[in-house]
């Protein structure tokens, strides 16, 4: 498999995403479900904004693991939060997860009214290939 990062510009550079994730010679698609702050036994964890990106991709990475995947095979991410200056404020946990995973996905973030479960301020839907 061979992955392409398309970026016309070089402001998103600094965000840590792609405008575009070209991927070739891929033979496995994994569609990952939003992952919010829930504990294992499907509990919201109630935390701040920080907490909550941290757990998200702590349960993004347990499902990736599970199908044979990893961060680095991700190719995009969709967020979807309560408060985008919060989401903002704490981008640093983001950048740290991603870099450390070498992996520059596409993104789209959207600010919603609420989630599933009072309290969730954050959900991260991934796709991965290899």
């Amino acid at each position: 498999m061979q992955k392409s990062i398309i970026n016309p510009w070089q402001w998103q550079n600094k965000l840590g995403y792609a405008q575009a994730v070209e991927v070739a010679h891929a033979t496995h698609t994994l569609y990952c479900a939003g992952q919010a702050a829930m504990d294992a036994e499907g509990n919201p964890v109630r935390a701040d904004m920080s907490s909550q990106i941290t757990s998200c991709f702590d349960n993004l990475e347990t499902v990736l693991q599970q199908a044979g995947y990893s961060l680095t095979d991700v190719i995009r991410l969709n967020y979807y939060t309560t408060s985008i200056p919060d989401f903002f404020a704490a981008y640093g946990q983001v950048i740290s997860r991603l870099s450390a995973a070498g992996c520059t996905p596409s993104s789209t973030l959207v600010e919603i009214k609420a989630l599933a479960f009072p309290g969730l301020m954050i959900e991260i839907e991934a796709t991965a290939v290899n």
